[in-house]
């Protein structure tokens, strides 16, 4: 479905992705996994049509977006929800889910608020009312109105409280059932394992390893090698960083 291929950015003269090459088929969840600064929200927005100065092939369903701006990656079928979520503060949060909604999503209203029962309690407030897991929860679910069938996570679960943490693992198991893919971009490596069928881990913008479920949950010496903190000495993510 997605192919990534020799993928390279810039932010001006610095090379942050050095050749990243990567897959996601159609219903699957796959984790770019890394440490920070590793590159991995760069190739988010490289995907989703943010960052323009790179190089390499980006393809979705057989079409090339690699030079598409961002608009026309979101209508191919791209929905990004980034780390900073980047939700509209003066708006409610039913006109922030109204101004989303796509004609052939496989999402309504209806459907967002059953998935998000917090959010039809508070589609009266505004953005700037709400919480971060709430913020969250709004974020995804404007992206699901419209209408992906590659849905890009940056950190979702960054900051949260675990009650909050288990309502998107279960959201995120809900998207995969209606076929839709997940490139997850998550510190929480509890979370990732939990859902993805195969991992990526970035490092110095280059793809250091790849596997599936099976193989990832087995490398406990890749785990420590690439993304413990402060190297193989240091602690390793695995619990994540939940907070009330």
């Amino acid at each position: 479905m997605l192919k990534v291929d020799d993928l390279h950015a810039f932010y001006g003269k610095a090379h942050i992705l050095q050749g990243i090459s990567l897959e996601v088929q159609e219903g699957e969840i796959v984790t770019l996994l890394g440490r920070n600064g590793a590159g991995k929200t760069t190739t988010l927005s490289c995907i989703a049509g943010l960052l323009r100065n790179k190089k390499g092939q980006i393809v979705l369903r057989g079409k090339c977006l690699q030079d598409e701006p961002s608009f026309r990656v979101n209508r191919a079928g791209v929905s990004f929800v980034p780390e900073h979520r980047g939700i509209f503060r003066l708006l409610s949060v039913e006109e922030n889910l109204a101004i989303a909604i796509r004609k052939g999503s496989r999402w309504s209203l209806p459907d967002v608020y059953r998935m998000f029962p917090r959010l039809a309690e508070r589609r009266r407030n505004s953005g700037s009312e709400l919480s971060g897991g709430e913020q969250q929860m709004l974020s995804i679910a404007r992206a699901l109105l419209n209408a992906p069938d590659l849905l890009l996570l940056d950190e979702p679960a960054e900051g949260l409280a675990p009650v909050i943490v288990d309502v998107l693992r279960d959201v995120v198991e809900q998207v995969r059932a209606r076929g839709v893919a997940v490139l997850l971009v998550e510190q929480n490596l509890r979370f990732c394992m939990a859902l993805a069928d195969r991992h990526y881990i970035i490092e110095q913008g280059r793809i250091a390893w790849q596997g599936n479920a099976e193989q990832f949950a087995g490398a406990q010496d890749v785990q420590d090698r690439f993304l413990a903190l402060g190297g193989s000495s240091g602690k390793a993510l695995a619990a994540g960083k939940e907070s009330p």
